[in-house]
């Protein structure tokens, strides 16, 4: 868990990459987390955005 933004879509991005599953970053209680998204099943988290390696788009 972090209480930095950056730092956990950082890592979320390269987590996703990395085992090429799409991972969820999520906040509770006032901190940042991320999990591949079929592991994610608490509904006391505020999802903040999924990233999917997969879903390709422009680079600007």
């Amino acid at each position: 868990m972090s209480h930095d933004l950056s730092l956990a879509q950082s890592h979320a991005f390269h987590l996703a990459r990395t085992l090429m599953v799409p991972v969820t970053l999520f906040r509770s209680a006032g901190e940042y987390g991320v999990l591949p998204s079929e592991e994610l099943d608490d509904a006391d988290v505020d999802v903040i955005h999924e990233i999917d390696p997969f879903d390709f788009g422009p680079a600007h």
